[in-house]
């Protein structure tokens, strides 16, 4: 039986209201629905000197740590091996735990083994995930017992907000961290560790007959830069702790919550910039003259991370053309620092040694031993501006750690 017009059109109507009610979400639903949180934009600047705060934004503030949770679990993994519990060749093995991480990794299998110089290098460069939870079971029986005491050791350095879940840094609503705590966590892997921060300037490795590459970008344009540590997931959004020296001055910057990593990277650089053209103090302006870092080759090293501590300073060079001033600069007294030791006759062996082998880059050196900060650090003295860019380029070439500095 057909239906009047106007009772048809009708019918048509209330069919289209109820198939837009149905596909509209309830109002109390919408309305009930959180948005998704934005990451917490936060930021620092410190002198690793003397800790002073030079800038800060939202540096209190909790937030996720991301892969910069690795640096705690390096630092206790340095600790193991400055106490001889740990050695840089003792192999470790693979859990299927540990196997089990998500990317970034390795792709360890379980029941495999690694040295644990490759696992550390694989958290510098890669940020695996396999690798830190493979150092964390053996460091602590459990990733849940390790966890417990990154948290203990956070408390003891004054990292007062943070709590750490896991090894990695991989997603837990518990994890927290800000980011002055995480610039206090760099000053100490630096002051207190600084034969294995070296490791930090590294960029890739060799694993399996491949090379692994690292996720810091920024470090290869920006000079000074040596480390330390990159970090993302989506609720921290892009983290950054970074530590550069400018003469004979480091400060560290972090910045959590960057909207990209190219973003990230850019703001890290224009606070290290801004840090280092502020003086030491607005009494006192920063120092004229270079004060070498500490963080040099050791009679102890074992690895060519290591053996590469030795941060490069760049060398003046002398212009054609420029007269007498290009003259009196290229004549200036300048010297190589090729390492530190523990004791002044392992420093005075080290440098007879690399006059030795310099043979004529090093014609009328000097061997010279500074002593400074517990440690004597072996020098040739008496240099050209230019030799002792050569001599350091040829050393480096060689795969001995150097780097210039500058006579009285």
């Amino acid at each position: 039986m057909l239906l009047p017009a106007r009772a048809s059109t009708s019918l048509l109507l209330l069919l289209i209201l109820l198939a837009a009610l149905l596909a509209a979400p309830p109002v109390a639903a919408k309305a009930g629905r959180k948005a998704p949180r934005s990451p917490v934009a936060a930021e620092i600047v410190m002198d690793a000197g003397s800790g002073a705060v030079l800038q800060a934004r939202n540096a209190d503030t909790a937030t996720y740590p991301a892969s910069l949770t690795k640096m705690m679990t390096l630092m206790l993994t340095f600790e193991a091996l400055e106490r001889g519990t740990l050695r840089l060749n003792q192999t470790l093995v693979v859990s299927r735990h540990a196997a089990s991480m998500p990317p970034s990794r390795l792709w360890l299998a379980p029941g495999s083994t690694i040295p644990v110089e490759k696992a550390i290098l694989a958290l510098v460069t890669r940020s695996a995930n396999d690798a830190a939870v493979v150092l964390a079971e053996a460091l602590g029986g459990s990733e849940t017992a390790f966890a417990a005491k990154m948290t203990a050791r956070a408390r003891a350095l004054g990292m007062r907000r943070t709590v750490f879940r896991n090894a990695s840094g991989l997603p837990d609503r518990l994890q927290r961290t800000t980011a002055r705590d995480m610039a206090i966590l760099s000053r100490a892997l630096i002051r207190r560790h600084a034969t294995h921060y070296a490791y930090f300037q590294r960029r890739s490795f060799d694993w399996q007959g491949g090379t692994v590459y690292g996720h810091n970008r920024l470090m290869a344009r920006y000079p000074g830069m040596d480390g330390i540590k990159t970090g993302y997931i989506a609720a921290s959004g892009f983290n950054l702790a970074a530590s550069a020296v400018r003469d004979g001055r480091r400060l560290i910057a972090v910045v959590m919550g960057g909207h990209s990593a190219d973003a990230r990277d850019t703001r890290v650089a224009d606070l290290l910039d801004a840090g280092f053209d502020r003086p030491t103090s607005p009494s006192r302006p920063a120092p004229a003259r270079p004060v070498q870092p500490d963080l040099v080759i050791t009679g102890r090293s074992a690895s060519a991370a290591e053996r590469s501590t030795a941060l490069s300073v760049a060398v003046p060079t002398a212009k054609p053309g420029a007269g007498a001033k290009s003259a009196a600069l290229s004549s200036s007294p300048w010297g190589i620092q090729v390492g530190a030791f523990s004791t002044q006759a392992a420093a005075l062996r080290s440098a007879r040694e690399t006059a030795k082998r310099l043979g004529t880059a090093a014609a009328g050196a000097s061997p010279e031993i500074v002593r400074s900060g517990g440690l004597y650090k072996a020098r040739l003295t008496g240099l050209a501006a230019a030799d002792a860019a050569t001599a350091c380029a040829a050393l480096k070439a060689a795969g001995q750690g150097c780097f210039a500095v500058k006579g009285q």
